[in-house]
């Protein structure tokens, strides 16, 4: 047994400073990032936010009206080869959407039939597990990469920097970083494992930039100012997913509850996600997801206004006329020491 003492924060624990700034409008940043991926050498020019691959975010209908804004979706895994050759046929397959999958022998199978149909249009993949520290899941990768050399490959999820740096060397170019921070994941409570957030990307990003690497923020935001502290961490994507539940392009039921218009919203590993999924959770498992019932929101768009808009408001702050630069600018004024001293640890 080993305890690390090292202090480690969440997005919550920390505000960003303000500097002085030659900036008069909002209007004047550049949201936008370019890149040139470690391994698939691919071009990406875009706002690097992305949907989740849950079936309520990572939907064809999301993918659409991000593309509008230049924001990205990773779409969920449970769509059929027909409907995923029909969405891959499109103009959006010019977009940067990724194709999800897990690491079993079908879902490699059935990625390789979509890609031999659609005539290898698929450019980029998001592998997606809880825990990216088996074995298994490396011996995936090997794999997939040597099979598709020219995709680029996001994969995850891990916390850690060492864990960073291996899967970039095995040919990651996006490492997805994130272990229980989802409004709606329940792996903390349930195994007792995690990470804070804040820390798990800045650690993460030293790593990954050290290399070449690139990594995505995969959970725990919660607001605007929730990006730019991820963005400020080091992040080159931020990946969301209950910040764009609620809205016409998800893909949710939509119920009345005495008289307020609801939808379901649930984690890919909760009871709901594995009964309608995988017929039932297994006699070896738990459920690690809850599903909530959030407010119908409407259109994405004015959503997305919000997010794009706290995210300027942010740079203007710091004086980063760029979001490239945001980290750069960015000092985080550590805030829960504070309040605790003068009002007692927060109540569970």
């Amino acid at each position: 047994m080993r305890i690390e003492q090292d202090i480690k924060l969440d997005f919550k624990d920390v505000l960003i400073r303000p500097k002085r700034s030659t900036l008069t409008s909002r209007s004047e940043v550049d949201i936008s990032r370019d890149y040139v991926f470690l391994h698939s050498q691919r071009k990406y020019r875009g706002i690097p936010v992305i949907a989740a691959n849950m079936d309520a975010t990572g939907t064809f209908e999301m993918a659409r009206a991000l593309a509008r804004h230049k924001l990205s979706v990773a779409l969920h895994k449970h769509y059929g080869e027909e409907e995923l050759l029909a969405f891959f046929s499109e103009t959006t397959k010019s977009a940067f959407n990724f194709y999800s999958m897990g690491i079993t022998p079908p879902d490699f199978d059935k990625f390789r039939r979509v890609m031999d149909r659609c005539g290898g249009t698929i450019q980029n993949v998001c592998v997606d597990v809880a825990n990216g520290y088996t074995k298994a899941f490396i011996k995936f990768i090997h794999a997939l990469r040597a099979a598709y050399p020219d995709i680029t490959l996001m994969a995850g999820n891990v916390v850690t920097g060492e864990m960073t740096e291996e899967l970039i060397l095995d040919g990651v170019d996006i490492v997805k970083v994130g272990i229980g921070p989802g409004s709606v994941c329940t792996t903390r409570r349930m195994s007792g494992v995690g990470y804070p957030q804040l820390s798990a990307i800045i650690e993460c990003a030293d790593a990954a930039h050290g290399l070449n690497g690139l990594i995505c923020a995969d959970g725990g935001c919660t607001s605007p100012g929730d990006l730019a502290k991820a963005f400020g961490a080091g992040a080159d994507f931020v990946m969301l997913g209950g910040m764009l539940a609620g809205h016409d392009e998800c893909g949710s039921e939509l119920i009345d509850i005495d008289g307020q218009r609801k939808m379901r919203f649930y984690g890919m590993s909760s009871r709901e996600a594995m009964d309608k999924y995988a017929g039932g959770v297994a006699e070896y498992r738990a459920s690690e997801g809850k599903e909530v019932l959030i407010d119908y929101r409407g259109p994405v768009d004015g959503t997305v206004q919000d997010i794009l808009g706290g995210l300027r408001s942010a740079c203007t702050y710091v004086g980063a006329s760029r979001l490239k630069e945001l980290s750069k600018r960015t000092t985080f004024v550590r805030v829960t020491q504070q309040l605790n001293e003068v009002f007692g640890p927060a109540t569970p």
